[in-house]
């Protein structure tokens, strides 16, 4: 019986010793943040091939190699940053900085999942995706590396990122996209990144320096303004896209995404709301409108392609 509970508890720890640092690392992918990848679907959606069964599975396959890409984004930024995440509150216990997940393993998936994600962009998509995925990967290293640490640079760079997704999926599937949708997915990008930056200054204050280096070069004010007229700036260029489609109807859904940026102005000012995109996506009114905003554009465009 004491031999039988020693192999038990052995085969325990066997078991353990494996689960802890597969779990270390699925952790440090951050797949919470995968949704970001979901901007490579706007090719299918608005080139009107919402009905094509063969672009949806290259679409689908574009967004699980750009998850992968992202994966190794965060296993990277935290090597990098594990030294100063160590001495912080939050992101202390962070795998790579608590030292759950070794650097040299975080560096081989890292790598391998970049390695995997070019081969199968390159071999299952097309070289245009490829490319794409490449200067996708290449941008972000240089953010890891350079731009992070840049004011004002590294919210153009996280919001150029963007772009490149939305760009990506219409290669993906060898689509033209409006160049409006590509300014909408910027200045978007652009509007949430500098909501983000504002939001953590009113919310840290003097430790913002502390969270994000970089914040200790912005002030309330400067990010206040820099957020409003971002959130001009995206109004009128989605106003434009739906005053520049063949079909006016596309016009209508204008007001969803005015609301929209309104809301979410509004919960960053008044109710002093987080600005990560998914702590503000639980705001029902954002989600109603959100709702409301893509039953109208899918349905305007399933209309156009029938008609």
């Amino acid at each position: 019986m004491s031999e039988h509970r020693r192999a038990t508890r052995e085969g325990g720890i066997s078991i353990i010793s494996v689960y802890q640092p597969a779990k270390a690392m699925v952790v440090s992918l951050r797949p919470k943040q995968w949704y970001k990848n979901v901007l490579l679907f706007v090719g299918i959606v608005f080139s009107a091939n919402l009905l094509d069964g063969s672009m949806w599975a290259t679409t689908v396959l574009a967004f699980v190699y750009f998850c992968m890409l992202s994966g190794a984004e965060y296993l990277l930024n935290d090597i990098l940053d594990r030294e100063r995440d160590r001495v912080h509150p939050i992101k202390s216990h962070r795998p790579i900085a608590s030292g759950k997940l070794k650097v040299s393993h975080a560096l081989l998936l890292a790598t391998l999942l970049a390695v995997a994600s070019l081969v199968g962009a390159y071999f299952t998509v097309n070289l245009d995706f490829f490319i794409s995925s490449l200067g996708y990967l290449v941008l972000v290293m240089l953010y890891s590396l350079i731009f992070k640490h840049h004011v004002i640079a590294d919210v153009l760079v996280v919001s150029a990122g963007f772009v490149i997704r939305a760009v990506a999926g219409a290669l993906a599937i060898d689509v033209r996209v409006s160049p409006w949708l590509i300014v909408c997915s910027f200045l978007l990008a652009l509007f949430l990144a500098f909501g983000k930056r504002w939001n953590e200054l009113m919310t840290l204050s003097d430790e913002a320096g502390n969270h994000r280096p970089v914040l200790a070069e912005y002030s309330t004010e400067i990010v206040e303004q820099f957020t409003g007229i971002t959130a001009g700036a995206l109004i009128v260029a989605y106003l434009l896209y739906t005053t520049s489609t063949e079909n006016d109807i596309m016009l209508i859904t204008a007001p969803f995404a005015v609301y929209g940026v309104f809301r979410y102005l509004y919960l960053l000012r008044q109710k002093g709301v987080a600005a990560e995109p998914e702590v503000v996506l639980k705001d029902k009114p954002i989600l109603i409108s959100l709702a409301l905003w893509g039953l109208a554009v899918i349905s305007i465009i399933l209309y156009e392609a029938r008609s």
